[in-house]
């Protein structure tokens, strides 16, 4: 069936999660301080949606509609407000991926830690957080469908292992494209040279595995 294993491999996906706050300065009024955005993006930029299916965002109660679901990539949302508070992000996997799901927190922050002095409307407030998502014995499925797959850490192919042929995944991005290379805010995404270093070996190691 599709649920066989490749056993003792791990897949690892690297990812970003945060927010990027910026202060609206003369347009703020007292329920609308700050316009910011909160996202999951692949370390390197790359489109996610090979892996997540949809991400869902918690967001305070006093929002409307605090529970948001981002159902392709890129997973983000942006939203005005005045305060600080903890954003729920639960990230939910192709069903071929992992059939849990990970709840991860991030503190959206508004308010610059160093400033004295008006807060600039053009240098934004960035929270980041980097982890790696890593899938230990996955499915042929989802192991043969990320073969060489830039937002992806595979490990070389086991001796003897041939890969399976491949259903399409459930929702390829019909909008065209789910990375995050030319986003509007990524001049202030921060570098996490670790993801770089995990890409950059996997890719060695997979001109290693055909040859």
């Amino acid at each position: 069936g599709t649920n066989k294993r490749v056993k003792d491999i791990e897949i690892c996906v690297p990812i970003v999660y945060g927010t990027i706050a910026f202060y609206l300065g003369r347009k703020a009024s007292e329920s609308q301080s700050h316009k910011w955005t909160v996202y999951v993006r692949g370390a390197t930029n790359e489109d996610l949606g090979a892996v997540i299916k949809h991400v869902v965002f918690q967001l305070h109660p006093s929002f409307n509609n605090p529970t948001r679901i981002v159902e392709a990539p890129p997973f983000e949302l942006s939203e005005c407000g005045w305060g600080e508070f903890e954003i729920g992000i639960s990230i939910f996997f192709h069903s071929d991926v992992c059939d849990k799901h990970l709840d991860l927190y991030h503190m959206l922050k508004l308010y610059p830690e160093d400033e004295s002095g008006p807060q600039s409307t053009k240098k934004p407030v960035v929270m980041e957080s980097y982890n790696e998502i890593v899938f230990p014995d996955p499915s042929e499925c989802f192991f043969a469908r990320v073969q060489n797959h830039p937002a992806v850490v595979v490990p070389r192919m086991p001796a003897g292992f041939s890969l399976p042929v491949l259903a399409p995944v459930e929702n390829t991005n019909e909008k065209g494209r789910g990375d995050t290379k030319d986003h509007p805010l990524s001049q202030w995404f921060l570098n996490f040279s670790e993801a770089d270093e995990l890409l950059k070996l996997a890719s060695a190691r997979q001109q290693v595995g055909i040859a």
